[in-house]
């Protein structure tokens, strides 16, 4: 095309969403609407995302249900989110072939590999037609950051400083009558599946997101502390705020100064709140520790622990994630996961120490799986978090949860257990949570005979936990995982007096601070 026809060419930027699905707390929806041309808003389902084994039509129904919330407030200001279906590339030369595309404005991603390739691709893509790409940073994650000196106190500082609210009024609509979208439109089965009503899981959207945070902050925050271990009570009592968190319905800035101002409302809170606070800090620590090192995606983040756990078994990996491993609790908990999307923190670290400890198999045979059924899937979170409860980072204790323990601790009436696999119901106490323990005729008489109604255990769990144990800790003396050591704590843990400080911090955190 010639030089005049480039110039005939109306100009626009591009507001590109991506985990950030809110109107609030946006700052690259607030630059796009202040350059002042028309903006095209856009969130691309991209066929080499869909395909990744970490990927579920969970995920993406839950974003298509955060964009129709979004459109349904854009529409006041004639403005709304083109949900298309493609390859990024393919779609800018779309829309470069009706417009004069002057900048792209998005939120920095602490995505995958595929992401990441796309987001180089889409740099160069931008340096070839002389766009200027603006990206902001995501929650306080600093890109390119060498040193994790003072990084808790800059987080801090971001937690504490403006919600930038991006002003709508303000936005002008690009003549999307102009473009033919038509190519780019959502495949008819892809379209109906995301369309689909699931009830049992949480939906997208930051109205819902809103009234989740408030129920929480009002009224269930009492049960925060008591109830996070717990598989059934954390239902409740946790905040269930992490798929809306992970898909960007709020930001953790507007998470932060809701908690610290329901603090300052009403003081007894405070502790509770405090907790809470805490572990909003630590969700962002594991996603500047994926930031700073995303090889952990694909290999193990302490070298030395490549001599190890490099057979497969595929009988255990098969029952471990179709949930027929023959112990309750382990079952329970992917059952409700794959009805649900959710399960509390603890269950999933049981999870992955059953997968990699008792069954010690390699953390990439379950990564994957453990992603695709998270609704909340962050990968920011999930891969520094799976390594750790595997033991491959090499600076931490070795952490086995002994499934048994746990659901006698954690789960001491069963009714976890047997709201999720009700095959189990008529188990009186103790065999619900052992149910090997039975003879056959108590067996016939509980209508659960094992290994036809439920699985027999397809491990020892007390003897493979020691095996395991010793053999972790035998490869955290050796010269190869040493050799590695220094460099993992250098690249990805606070150091300890920066450890200290932050604790320090979290529990004198300063709740009375000025809110915008």
């Amino acid at each position: 095309m010639n030089v005049l026809g480039m110039m005939d060419k109306q100009k626009v930027v591009v507001l590109w969403f991506k985990r950030d699905l809110r109107t609030t707390d946006h700052s690259p929806a607030a630059m796009a609407i202040a350059h002042g041309l028309p903006v095209i808003c856009l969130y691309v389902y991209e066929p080499e995302l869909l395909d990744h084994p970490d990927s579920d039509i969970r995920h993406w129904r839950f974003a298509h249900q955060s964009i129709l919330q979004m459109n349904q407030y854009l529409h006041t200001f004639h403005q709304r989110v083109i949900e298309c279906y493609g390859n990024m590339l393919a779609l800018l030369n779309h829309i470069q072939l009706h417009f004069s595309i002057e900048a792209i404005y998005s939120h920095e991603e602490i995505g995958v590999g595929i992401s990441f390739e796309r987001d180089k691709a889409v740099a160069k893509w931008c340096d070839h037609h002389g766009v200027k790409w603006i990206e902001s940073p995501t929650n306080g994650i600093i890109r390119g950051l060498k040193s994790r000196k003072n990084w808790q106190n800059k987080w801090y500082n971001t937690m504490q400083s403006a919600i930038v609210n991006p002003d709508w009024e303000k936005t002008k609509p690009a003549p999307i009558s102009e473009v033919n979208y038509t190519s780019f439109d959502l495949p008819p089965v892809f379209k109906a599946a995301v369309s689909k009503k699931v009830p049992l899981f949480q939906p997208g959207g930051y109205l819902h997101a809103h009234e989740v945070l408030q129920s929480f902050l009002q009224n269930r925050i009492w049960q925060y502390s008591s109830s996070i271990s717990k598989p059934h009570e954390s239902r409740e009592g946790c905040s269930r705020l992490s798929a809306y968190l992970a898909w960007g319905n709020l930001s953790i800035r507007e998470v932060y100064q809701a908690a610290a101002y329901a603090a300052e409302q009403y003081p007894p809170k405070s502790r509770q709140i405090q907790f809470f606070i805490s572990r909003l800090f630590w969700h962002c620590h594991f996603i500047q520790k994926f930031e700073s090192l995303c090889s952990m995606e694909f290999e193990n983040v302490n070298k030395g622990y490549d001599l190890i756990r490099n057979e497969r078994n595929e009988f255990f990996i098969e029952a471990w994630r179709n949930g027929q491993t023959g112990y309750p609790l382990v079952d329970a908990s992917m059952e409700c996961l794959r009805q649900t999307g959710y399960i509390n923190f603890r269950m999933r670290a049981m999870l992955v120490s059953f997968l990699t400890h008792n069954l010690w198999q390699h953390w990439d045979t379950g990564v994957h799986k453990l992603a695709s059924l998270f609704l909340d899937y962050e990968p920011g979170i999930h891969y520094p978090q799976f390594q750790m409860q595997a033991g491959t980072m090499g600076v931490h204790t070795i952490r086995t949860y002994n499934p048994v323990k746990q659901a006698k601790e954690k789960d001491p009436s069963a009714i976890f257990i047997k709201t999720w696999l009700p095959q189990l119901s008529a188990l009186p106490m103790p065999f619900v949570h052992e149910p090997w323990e039975m003879g056959l005729q108590e067996q016939i008489k509980y209508g659960v005979v094992l290994g036809a109604d439920y699985p027999k255990p397809i491990i020892d769990y007390k003897s493979s936990a020691a095996e395991a144990s010793r053999r972790l800790w035998e490869m955290k003396r050796q010269r190869a995982v040493k050799d590695n050591h220094a460099d993992v704590l250098q690249k990805l843990s606070l150091r300890k007096t920066e450890e200290e400080s932050t604790i320090k911090k979290q529990k004198s955190v300063d709740l009375n601070f000025k809110l915008f």
